[in-house]
């Protein structure tokens, strides 16, 4: 069973929408709970809409429910994919005595200290990790310099002893394709703020989970309707950093 197919069928809860807000970074689903539940996603886009609009029942995403937009997570529009990783994301029962408050980066270097590590996604403590792993690579669809171009998966993944893996490769459909190439022996972390807060990504292959809960939707709303980067979201305040371990 794949991962998306797997949290859709973990899901218990169910709610009416009270707000979708897809920002040029990060799309957020709010439900009209007590008190009202948000999860978080990376807004992904493709590159053009000439095969027609990416979210057709825009305009009228309310009238679906948590249940409903979580479904779209197995859209091959990216960008309903997006709203519906960040509908699984509120509508996921948290256990929040099971996480740890430690961002992702504290257990990279951890882990990966003396180590090979991989990191799949542009994350801003590449270089941190680089200065305490025995060798590091980037892998990036869009390659900076230094990085490793996304293709070379097969070829990366294999070698480390530490894996990084994006919580986008979710929504992009690729996380089975990367975890698939990861030694049984590695440590396998999946990161940011699509991440899934739940042991479901333990039978998925990962080791750990470390994203985000929103505590003040009202705050982190605020931000993401304003075009905010995820750091300046962490600035403004409204969410907790959380890591879920095996």
């Amino acid at each position: 069973m794949s991962i998306i197919e797997a949290l859709l069928q973990s899901l218990q809860a169910d709610a009416h929408v009270r707000q979708v807000l897809v920002g040029v970074f990060w799309t957020a689903v709010v439900l009209d709970t007590h008190p009202p539940r948000c999860g978080l996603a990376s807004t992904l886009r493709g590159g053009t809409h000439d095969e027609g609009p990416p979210v057709p029942r825009a305009g009228h995403i309310l009238e679906h429910s948590g249940r409903e937009l979580a479904g779209w997570l197995r859209s091959s529009s990216i960008l309903e994919a997006s709203i519906g990783m960040a509908a699984v994301n509120a509508l996921l029962e948290v256990d929040e005595a099971a996480c740890t408050e430690v961002n992702a980066e504290k257990l990279i270097l951890e882990r990966g200290t003396g180590r090979r590590v991989a990191i799949v996604g542009h994350f801003p403590f590449i270089e941190r990790v680089k200065q305490v792993a025995a060798e590091c690579w980037v892998l990036e669809l869009h390659p900076r310099p230094g990085d490793v171009p996304a293709d070379r998966a097969s070829e990366i993944l294999p070698l480390a002893d530490v894996v990084a893996l994006t919580g986008t490769s979710i929504i992009n459909h690729t996380f089975e394709d990367l975890i698939c190439l990861c030694r049984p022996d590695a440590f396998v972390l999946l990161l940011g703020p699509s991440a899934p807060l739940c042991p479901i990504v333990f039978d998925a292959g990962v080791d750990g989970a470390s994203g985000t809960l929103v505590t003040d939707h009202e705050r982190v709303l605020r931000s993401v309707g304003q075009g905010a980067t995820f750091r300046q979201i962490k600035r403004a305040g409204g969410l907790r950093l959380l890591t879920y371990v095996k």
